[in-house]
């Protein structure tokens, strides 16, 4: 059972995790527009990176969208707090959807990076096979969470040995990536892997809060900082991973890059 289960909320801390989930499923609105709408200035090679973002974003809005679906079909108004009335609160929605999201993220940073031929395939692999064990390991762990037993640290502790794994790997495709860049993507490229670092390790904070901060606040943290690792790892990233693929797109000399608003050189005078 989830330890969101455990409390009652004031009228506030129900409406701020349910805004919070509203916000991030219009942020990955927004980020799909943005996917679709950028397209086409981004170069064949590279284009596939944000028909990617575009199922990252509808899978999670959909989760999103369950996830909110759940919470108010949980709790109910006794004239004074929500208390548990319905069906328990499950936070499985968020780990089905990252063994959708995580293989699809990483292998985003593949086509971007320009890793092509057996590389390429040998590290989708280890992506793929970390990925997916961190996220399932993890979800086996948080069966135990309420307890905090031997389950849900042991769990946990394997679940990060293979997010270490993923951080490898991630770190020597973007050194790669950087090797043949030019200074510009290589800045970029250093922004991407600052921000996978940031975004991908705080979702331990997540796990870990039942032990942290049992309370009905902690509940409140806990889905503010998935919110916020949502955010980073899957809309800024995308959008990230995005302009960098413009960027290369127009060094490459792809004319509707060249021409795209953003990246056409300019001149004091104005555009060339």
């Amino acid at each position: 059972m989830s330890f969101e289960n455990l409390f009652e909320y004031s009228a506030t801390q129900f409406e701020i995790v349910l805004s919070v989930f509203t916000l991030t499923a219009a942020v990955f609105a927004a980020v799909l527009v943005y996917s679709l709408a950028t397209a086409g200035s981004i170069s064949p090679r590279y284009r596939i990176t944000s028909y990617l973002t575009g199922v990252v974003m509808v899978s999670a809005v959909l989760e999103l969208g369950l996830l909110a679906l759940r919470w108010s079909g949980s709790f109910s108004w006794n004239g004074e707090q929500y208390v548990l009335g319905g069906d328990l609160f499950s936070n499985g929605f968020r780990y089905m959807n990252w063994s959708i999201d995580v293989p699809v993220l990483l292998t985003q940073l593949l086509v971007v990076a320009g890793i092509t031929g057996g590389v390429f395939f040998r590290r989708w692999a280890s992506f793929v096979v970390a990925g997916l064990a961190m996220i399932w390991t993890g979800y086996v762990g948080q069966f135990d969470e309420v307890d905090g037993g031997a389950q849900f640290w042991l769990w946990g502790a394997i679940s990060t040995v293979f997010y270490l794994w993923l951080l490898y790997v991630a770190w020597q495709t973007v050194q790669d990536a950087k090797a043949s860049s030019s200074a510009p993507v290589a800045r970029l490229l250093s922004a991407v892997w600052i921000l996978f670092l940031v975004s991908w390790t705080i979702y331990p904070l997540a796990y870990l809060m039942p032990q942290l901060w049992d309370t009905a606040n902690g509940v409140v943290a806990r889905n503010l900082i998935y919110s916020f690792a949502d955010i980073s790892s899957k809309a800024v990233y995308g959008v990230l991973l995005a302009v960098i693929a413009q960027k290369v797109s127009a060094e490459d000399g792809f004319k509707p890059a060249i021409e795209s608003s953003f990246w056409a050189p300019r001149t004091e005078a104005g555009v060339k």
